[in-house]
């Protein structure tokens, strides 16, 4: 959706241009949509939010009905996470986690870790033995996902935006070491671990097919595994990565064809639970980032719109290299004495009040006639804008921030 819902619309056109830029989160759409995606999978899919998309406490408790846990990244995230939306479960994932994290994420009674090395599993078992209460051997055991960098055929992620497996990375283990971490946690090295499965995370921007395709190839080489240590493996998480169409927001992740494909999937595996984990998919579209013009100018030949904020504060288009999907709000009032400035063509580039050539937010945007004191919504700001921004570049104020509708509903 480019065009903002009409409680953002309504908000946007009713604060001052002082009062902006502004995040304006639409709520009831962000439930609405996470509602769909819940509806679409079956019963053995667990669906876990990734909170690096966006952990605004707000959206997270929204989100609360309709997901059975969030995948946390960091120290902070975890911290954040567990005080946004207390009891629920957590996933720690992400690679280079200190001890210091591993402990906090066992204090808190985390019970999925997604290792990333051998390293990570032993500095884990030590500090699941170190803090495990004393003589009890009936306390909880913190269970273990093993990510891997699955060596996945080409066609498999030839429509990726980001691959993160099927090549050298920083990300997993590598297959050649899952033999030796299988049994680490089976032969009773590591009493105070359990294995709960597999992880593979090895993409982000798939369709529906290409991700389909990619959860089969990592289902089957976890099974195989499971089968060649003769031990049980209950749950393989797949991962996020689900694609979200800058340049045609109308065009949609088809989440009842993947669900119906993890389906089938999951039949053919009794006993087997999956889960995925995406972020971008469900929040982006919740979300706008709005301005104003301040200045409209040309220069050898093309139109320019200078909006208050920029990339410092949304720097999505910046580290896609993309046009973010936006709409023009007219304002008819001017109150200033002077002559107010307005594009000569059809065309105009938003840019922002960095200084630097980089600070483009769209270019070549449809906008006859636009003039300073206009707004501007940019949409799909739900996720990965403003919490990937370099905020304090050149110290311009902070956006505000609008929550529409309540944050939480009955599921």
């Amino acid at each position: 959706m480019t065009h903002p819902t009409p409680a953002v619309r309504a908000r946007i056109l009713s604060v001052s241009g002082h009062e902006l830029p502004a995040y304006l989160y639409d709520l009831t759409a962000l439930r609405d949509h996470a509602a769909a995606i819940r509806a679409a999978l079956p019963e053995r899919v667990e669906l876990y939010y990734a909170a690096k998309a966006n952990p605004e406490a707000e959206i997270l408790t929204a989100l609360g009905p309709y997901v059975d846990g969030y995948e946390v990244s960091s120290g902070g995230e975890l911290a954040h996470v567990a005080k946004a939306v207390p009891g629920r479960p957590l996933a720690f994932s992400g690679p280079g986690k200190t001890p210091a994290e591993i402990e906090a994420a066992l204090d808190l009674g985390v019970q999925r870790f997604h290792v990333e090395s051998l390293h990570e599993l032993r500095v884990l078992a030590a500090l699941a033995a170190r803090t495990a209460p004393a003589g009890d051997d009936r306390a909880p055991r913190p269970g273990v996902l093993l990510r891997f960098n699955l060596p996945l055929a080409a066609a498999s992620l030839e429509g990726s935006s980001l691959a993160m497996g099927g090549r050298p990375t920083p990300f997993g283990l590598d297959p050649a070491d899952a033999d030796t971490a299988v049994r680490l946690l089976t032969d009773g090295t590591y009493p105070r671990l359990r294995l709960l499965g597999v992880h593979a995370h090895l993409a982000s921007g798939l369709d529906a097919p290409e991700q389909l395709a990619v959860a089969e190839s990592v289902v089957t080489w976890a099974a195989d595994l499971a089968a060649r240590h003769r031990v049980p493996l209950p749950e393989v998480n797949v991962g996020g990565g689900m694609h979200v169409d800058y340049a045609a927001p109308e065009r949609r992740f088809d989440w009842t064809a993947y669900g119906a494909g993890l389906g089938r999937l999951a039949e053919a595996h009794p006993g087997l639970t999956l889960r995925i984990e995406p972020g971008r998919a469900v929040s982006a579209y919740c979300g706008w980032y709005a301005t104003e013009v301040l200045d409209v100018k040309s220069s050898h030949g093309e139109e320019f719109a200078v909006v208050r904020g920029g990339t410092h504060h949304m720097r999505t288009p910046a580290t896609k290299g993309h046009d973010q999907p936006c709409s023009v709000l007219p304002v008819d009032a001017w109150p200033h004495p002077w002559p107010r400035p307005a594009a000569a063509a059809d065309r105009v580039t938003l840019t922002g009040q960095l200084c630097t050539p980089k600070d483009l937010l769209s270019r070549a945007v449809p906008a006859p006639g636009l003039r300073a004191g206009d707004r501007v919504a940019f949409a799909l700001a739900g996720a990965y804008a403003w919490n990937i921004s370099h905020h304090d570049f050149l110290m311009h104020p902070r956006p505000a921030f609008h929550f529409l509708g309540p944050p939480s509903t009955t599921a």
